[in-house]
């Protein structure tokens, strides 16, 4: 990465809070400018409808370190996040919320974590200032429920409070509520992933954004990322397994067409012959589908590990 760029990069996402907008820039500014590293602030406004984006410009007028990235209408937290890590010039990316619930002074403690060569460190709200049933229990819920599909037990996913390396983030596909996921997702590259207890301070000014509604949809992803981590390894297993069900199908049905067709005075049934070439003809471009997914994956995992080494002979570490 060229000098020029800085070293952090702090991302933002604003939704209708004009009132917290510039206490967030002087908290932000006071807990990095005394660490003496180079950072930029990246402050994504989210489709709102208040005085938000007007006060993110005039910050950025005042403050170079600031640029700011306006969407026409809300698309969502997920969203606002992905372009503002997208527009990331910095060797590292911390993520946070900008209600002023997360404190930026915990954002010391991320880059010696990061520096201790962890590459993801996800933030962990373990004195959480919210309500009790409409987003403590549903996030404790939640936060098991993924530990026990992904296979990646994380205490807090919905902390927004998270540390990583551009390298490694700038990667991952983001998506719907998919910010939440990302220590799952990246989990298939094998990252180097810590927690750390952070501060949690009760919203002051505005109201959430958030609530139970987004429940279905983390499910929904939750599905998501389940399917593509068990097909991303062995896809051809999985596309044999689908593929199972219809040359059966296919066997048996077009089986019974010659058997009745070869009965005397019979005549073969068309509709159940038709059906049988179908479901054969559909188990055979899913068992070519799922070896062309291997080759795809086995060329990328080459790839990758041909990376490694040059890599690891360019910063002369031994293997």
């Amino acid at each position: 990465m060229s000098s020029h760029h800085p070293r952090l990069a702090v991302v933002v996402p604003f939704l209708n809070e004009e009132e917290n907008i510039e206490r967030m820039h002087a908290a932000i500014v006071a807990a990095l400018e005394p660490l003496g590293a180079s950072f930029e602030i990246l402050f994504v406004d989210d489709g709102s409808t208040d005085a938000t984006p007007r006060l993110a410009r005039e910050i950025a007028r005042r403050d170079a370190r600031v640029r700011v990235i306006r969407f026409r209408r809300n698309y969502g937290q997920t969203p606002a996040m992905a372009a503002g890590i997208r527009h990331a010039r910095a060797e590292i990316v911390v993520t946070m919320d900008g209600d002023l619930q997360n404190d930026p002074e915990d954002i010391r403690a991320f880059l010696a974590k990061i520096d201790e060569g962890y590459d993801i460190v996800v933030g962990w709200r373990h004195d959480r200032q919210d309500k009790l049933w409409t987003r403590k229990v549903p996030s404790k819920a939640a936060n098991w429920l993924i530990g026990k599909v992904t296979g990646v037990p994380i205490r807090d996913n919905g902390c927004s409070l998270k540390a990583f390396r551009a390298s490694v983030i700038k990667r991952i596909p983001l998506y719907s509520e998919m910010h939440r996921f990302i220590p799952a997702m990246a989990s298939m590259a094998g990252p180097r992933i810590a927690e750390l207890k952070v501060r949690h301070h009760a919203r002051q000014f505005g109201r959430s954004k958030y609530g139970l509604s987004r429940v279905y949809k983390v499910l929904l992803d939750l599905m998501v990322i389940k399917t593509v981590a068990a097909f991303a390894s062995r896809p051809l297993r999985w596309f044999s397994l689908l593929a199972l069900p219809f040359a059966a199908g296919g066997c048996a049905a077009l089986g019974a067409a010659l058997w009745a067709w070869s009965a005397p005075a019979g005549e073969l049934p068309l509709p159940l012959a038709g059906t049988g070439v179908i479901w054969l003809a559909t188990a055979f471009v899913l068992g070519l589908g799922g070896a062309l997914a291997e080759l795809v994956y086995k060329l990328g995992d080459v790839r990758e590990h041909e990376f490694a080494e040059v890599t690891a002979r360019s910063w002369g570490v031994s293997q």
